[in-house]
């Protein structure tokens, strides 16, 4: 088993025949207390992950981040990419792929976004060979706000308020630096998001580990009134912990935007509540 080392490196495995390329970061000169395995948005990358890693790993945790099937080094080999039910079988090779070569510490938690937070659901409501520990996802709703029903090209123009919210809540120079994060979206992907609440309502009873759901005061993808989050956690009927969380002053984006040491540490005291269960 290879030693940890510290700092984010490139990172690429084969997962079940299919190739995948990401970041890996270890803690430095201690022993990995658990991995972290960070799940990017509709068309992003695995970098939208960066400002996680350092306060991650300097509390013991090993992070993976890893560009979902259909991005990164897959694209080429996925060229539709994969449904999302399809990207979580794929992760859960990618985890047993990694977990024979590096220590996981006391298993996995799946950190989701957007897009990425339902493949976290798929993955957290489906049995691998890696114990998971919980699941944290933001930015993913049960049912779509009526502005965001024509589900405009997460790269397109239309899409800006929906992604980012406000300009003033992301650090100057973001959206520059964010255009090295994106990516096309693949198109199995796009086909499914209109039928995610039936997906989520059969994913949901089958969680069985804690739950740990964000949505950004600026979140414009999701319908956010009371009786439909409260569908939405009723849902969840065996996970032994669901918390519901609101994050001011952020946008759908939050992990880019001024708010994002505030929602890290947030997941990472959660991850601290799991490993104590």
């Amino acid at each position: 088993m290879n030693s940890p080392t510290s700092g984010a490196r490139p990172y690429a495995l084969n997962a079940a025949g299919i190739p995948l390329s990401g970041l890996l970061a270890f803690p430095a000169g201690g022993e990995v207390r658990s991995t972290i395995l960070a799940i990017h948005g509709r068309g992003m990358r695995a970098a939208y992950w960066n400002s996680l890693i350092p306060l991650a790993t300097g509390l013991g945790h090993a992070v993976l981040a890893l560009d979902r099937p259909g991005y990164g080094d897959s694209a080429a080999f996925l060229t539709e990419g994969q449904s999302l039910a399809g990207q979580a079988e794929t992760l859960h090779a990618a985890l047993k792929e990694h977990a024979a070569a590096h220590p996981i510490g006391a298993g996995v938690l799946l950190l989701g976004h957007s897009d990425g937070g339902k493949v976290a659901l798929h993955t957290a409501a489906s049995d691998g060979a890696v114990p998971l520990l919980g699941l944290d996802a933001s930015g993913v709703g049960y049912r779509y706000d009526p502005q965001a029903l024509h589900f405009p090209s997460t790269l397109g123009g239309g899409a800006s308020k929906l992604n980012w919210g406000p300009l003033n809540l992301y650090p100057r120079g973001t959206f520059q630096a964010s255009r090295t994060l994106l990516s096309p979206t693949p198109a199995r992907e796009s086909a499914e998001t209109v039928r995610w609440p039936g997906q989520y309502e059969d994913l949901a009873p089958r969680v069985r580990i804690p739950v740990r759901l964000t949505f950004a005061e600026h979140e414009a993808w999701w319908n956010l009134d009371d009786s439909t989050l409260t569908a939405m956690t009723s849902q969840l009927t065996a996970a032994p912990q669901v918390i519901l969380d609101h994050l001011a002053a952020a946008g759908h984006n939050i992990s880019l935007g001024h708010a994002a040491t505030a929602y890290h540490l947030r997941a990472l005291a959660f991850l601290e509540d799991c490993l104590r269960t």
